[in-house]
């Protein structure tokens, strides 16, 4: 009995273990919800005692919280908000839907915390009265998802992308005159330069960046002080304004009071309009290694035109194979982003009835995995893949002869249907179009020369 003690709260006594911080309403939890084993995510535990410091300092200054009070509570919010007291959130993320477990779960650790750090009496600090005064789990818990989720964005996410932008740019300067073959439909089309296809896809990136800017600026808008239904009862009414310059000061993010409360509190809009951003940039990624992974197909047998870092080995059964193992992890991190969006889009659809989304915590856990695995794809395929690619200047250089669509060049001077058939004759004979249009007396050399330039063609002319 020793490692336990009984606390009680407005439903009856609760044993807890005697170490926690936590106290009966988050046991009651634990114990109600053994779903997942997964807690909530570190980034959102953190955002709430941010959040919390915030309101303490806001209500203090407001006269609500006393001088003695105060130190001890802004001391045991910050542990939170720096993830000194993690260990104490045992929380399940399938719990309640509107976050009251884990919003009490933070109100009980950071009391308790705080009574200890003021050498205080028990009580003295209350979990309701004093850690969670002003507020109420329908507008707390909101407004940490969307400052926890703005804060990773902006934090991990966009800088990764940043970075991929940069190393495929430099890749494309690098290899902006290497002549290889474009393809549509997986089938040969003009000449185009290597440089030119990765620096599509270098466009692709920076374009990211800015959908991943869009996600934090759909968060921007805090639910704080609406309280239960959006009204603001029982709270200051300076309170909501006041947390969300205190947050965008401490975070440097631009957040503002919600111009709507009732909009604010029942709806997560902006929430699905993040994750929609998020959406796309993991279309993007994906796209840009399924490319790229195209490209190093082979080494013999496919296309072969860049080379691949050779990470590990590839097969436990043919030797000396390598396979595009940064490519996959980075298109399964996106499937999975994909897979996000759904969840994230029906609850945002089917959870906001009246004046409350009642799945909020799922849609954090989305929200927030879809972050750190664009985030730690992102990074891993830049450090250990795209920064390492060679090309195959030779593969590349090799096969734009050889292309039928380099009858395209001469429809301006023979016409589409004349083209068409020596195209076709090519195919047929196993001749390039540069030889057929030569027995044939098709164009004077010096005029064929210049059609079938191949650099000529990568490029607009009259």
């Amino acid at each position: 009995m020793a490692n336990f003690r009984t606390e009680r709260d407005s439903m009856g006594e609760v044993r807890l273990p005697a170490s926690a911080y936590f106290g009966p309403q988050t046991q009651r939890a634990v114990e109600n919800f053994p779903i997942s084993g997964r807690t909530l995510p570190p980034e959102l535990i953190h955002a709430l005692g941010l959040v919390k410091w915030a309101a303490a300092g806001v209500n203090h200054d407001l006269g609500r919280l006393n001088d003695l009070q105060i130190d001890a509570l802004l001391a045991a919010c910050r542990e939170v908000a720096d993830g000194k007291l993690d260990d104490q959130f045992p929380v399940d993320v399938f719990q309640t839907g509107s976050g009251t477990s884990s919003n009490m779960n933070a109100n009980e650790v950071i009391a308790n915390r705080a009574i200890e750090l003021a050498a205080g009496e028990k009580g003295s600090i209350h979990p309701n009265d004093h850690v969670n005064l002003g507020q109420s789990s329908n507008d707390v818990f909101p407004t940490a998802i969307h400052l926890a989720a703005a804060r990773a964005i902006r934090e991990r996410l966009i800088p990764a992308l940043q970075c991929c932008d940069k190393i495929l740019s430099r890749k494309a300067a690098e290899w902006q005159d290497v002549l290889k073959i474009g393809r549509t439909h997986l089938a040969d089309a003009t000449p185009i330069t290597l440089g030119q296809e990765i620096g599509g896809m270098a466009r692709q990136m920076d374009r990211s960046v800015g959908r991943a800017a869009a996600a934090v600026d759909a968060l921007l808008e805090l639910p704080i002080g609406g309280t239960a239904v959006g009204t603001g009862i029982n709270t200051h009414p300076e309170f909501g304004r006041r947390v969300c310059e205190l947050l965008a000061r401490e975070t440097g993010i631009p957040f503002v009071e919600a111009a709507d409360h009732f909009e604010a509190n029942s709806q997560r809009d902006g929430l699905v309009e993040c994750h929609g951003q998020l959406r796309t940039v993991a279309v993007a990624l994906f796209a840009v290694a399924n490319n790229i992974r195209w490209l190093a197909s082979g080494p013999r047998c496919g296309f072969s035109e860049i080379k691949l870092p050779e990470r590990q080995p590839g097969s436990s059964i043919m030797p000396g194979k390598v396979n595009p193992v940064l490519c996959e992890s980075a298109m399964q991190a996106a499937a999975r982003v994909l897979g996000n969006d759904q969840t994230v889009a029906f609850c945002g659809a089917a959870g906001g009835q009246f004046q409350l989304n009642v799945m909020m915590p799922v849609m954090a856990d989305a929200v927030l995995e879809s972050v750190r695995l664009l985030a730690n794809a992102a990074n891993a395929f830049t450090d250990f893949c795209l920064s390492h690619l060679e090309a195959n200047v030779e593969t590349c250089e090799a096969a734009v002869e050889k292309s039928l669509s380099m009858a395209t060049a001469l429809t301006p001077l023979i016409g589409y249907e004349q083209a068409a058939t020596l195209a076709k004759e090519a195919f047929a004979s196993g001749k390039t179009i540069r030889q057929l249009c030569r027995e044939k007396n098709v164009l004077p050399e010096e005029q064929l020369a210049e059609a079938l330039d191949p650099r000529r063609m990568t490029a607009p002319r009259q």
